[in-house]
């Protein structure tokens, strides 16, 4: 409206300072021109006001994109956040993988080392069963056996090779056998000796300073294992003397079979594993 407005007084203006008196046909001119210029004007108008309303829907559309921007700003940094997180853990992750496979590596490796040591100890072992077997093969009809458990030897001599009944002196046939095993002992400096004696589990009657079967067996175990220090001169440091008792039978059974067995001198053969033991503590 201002601009139309505006026209008009331009069109006054100029015709009162030309002070010139209009024919009818220059004024229906001016008046036609009034007109053009009347509706160019209201067109121009009518182009503000679709600007003007353009220029607000901008400032709209800008303002929303800004709050898009800001949102996707917003989510980036909470996503680096978390990218920033997840790589420290990850690198976090990877050194303890790392450690973790060195040390597995370790293990295996001390693994293999203690399975090798095992393995020649049960090859040593099989080896010391067979000389054992073929130096007493002569007493295996009288009692005498060679075993192997847990990766030990263990040569068991029943009551009645080794000592007159109710006795703890050795009699001449059990000190062959006890020299047989000492010959083989001898040539195997690393092998350490247990001498257990057992009984069954009949009650000692008359047998003087001997009270029990704890008595007899501790004391028959002491015999075999002076006989091997003392006569046959097996280095002491290897031995040791116990006494079961009646407490560990090798058959429950109450017949005179079983009993016999149950009275018995087991000698046990072991291995020094010093070098197992220090594999394993360090």
């Amino acid at each position: 409206m201002k601009i139309k407005y505006f026209v008009l007084a331009t069109i006054l203006a100029t015709t009162l300072h030309s002070c010139v008196v209009l024919s009818p046909k220059k004024y229906k001119g001016l008046l036609a021109q009034r007109d053009s210029l009347s509706t160019r004007t209201g067109t121009l108008e009518d182009q503000v006001v679709r600007l003007e309303g353009d220029t607000a829907k901008l400032h709209r559309d800008i303002a929303g994109l800004r709050r898009d921007i800001a949102a996707l700003q917003g989510n980036y940094n909470t996503l680096n956040d978390k990218y920033g997180a997840l790589n420290t853990s990850y690198n976090s992750s990877t050194s303890r993988v790392s450690q973790l496979s060195s040390d597995l590596q370790k293990r295996e490796q001390r693994l293999k080392e203690v399975e090798d040591i095992l393995k020649k100890r049960d090859e040593a072992t099989n080896a010391l069963k067979d000389k054992l077997q073929k130096a007493l093969l002569g007493f295996q009809q009288n009692g005498l056996s060679v075993d192997i458990k847990n990766g030990k030897v263990y040569v068991s001599l029943t009551d009645k090779l080794l000592f007159p009944s109710g006795s703890i002196v050795i009699d001449d046939r059990g000190k062959a056998a006890l020299k047989q095993l000492a010959l083989v002992m001898q040539k195997e400096p690393d092998i350490n000796m247990a001498v257990e004696g057992h009984t069954d589990n009949k009650k000692i009657i008359n047998l003087g300073q001997i009270k029990d079967n704890w008595d007899l067996s501790v004391l028959r175990a002491t015999s075999v294992t002076r006989y091997l220090t003392e006569v046959e001169k097996i280095d002491p440091k290897r031995l040791t003397a116990t006494g079961k008792g009646e407490f560990q039978p090798v058959d429950v059974a109450n017949t005179p079979e079983a009993l016999s067995k149950n009275r018995r001198i087991e000698i046990v053969l072991s291995p020094k594993l010093d070098e197992l033991y220090n594999l394993i503590t360090k």
